[in-house]
């Protein structure tokens, strides 16, 4: 009978925070368009390189340490949780795609030049 009731109480909990019935602490906002891209596919991604390649190339001081990426995409998207930082292959170069998730439950993608640490942009 516990079991039945605890699972009752965690359903209801899980569909109220989903519906957004308990008041989140999503008080963000919209996220800033800075650099955004708006109404375009994301961009293309060739390749991502394995954490021995990365330390490689951050060892030879050809790209920023991930964490200057993540402080890079912090000035975008201040208060979001970095989940993911991944050092890819673009058209340009080697880029830094961070996924971060937003205090309202949204996943952002925002793109960090791994040689200069400019945000190039999010989506």
């Amino acid at each position: 009978m516990r079991y039945a009731i605890a699972l009752v109480a965690i359903s209801l909990t899980a569909a109220a925070l989903a519906a957004g019935g308990l008041g989140s602490m999503a008080d963000d906002g919209p996220a800033p368009q800075t650099g955004a891209v708006s109404g375009q596919a994301p961009p293309r991604i060739e390749s991502c390189l394995s954490p021995a390649d990365l330390r490689e190339e951050v060892g030879e001081r050809r790209v920023i340490p991930p964490v200057a990426a993540i402080r890079a995409a912090r000035t975008v998207i201040p208060r979001a949780e970095i989940q993911r930082a991944s050092l890819c292959r673009h058209e340009d170069g080697l880029v830094y795609m961070l996924t971060a998730l937003r205090r309202d439950g949204h996943f952002v993608h925002v793109i960090v030049d791994a040689r200069t640490g400019s945000v190039a942009g999010q989506y």
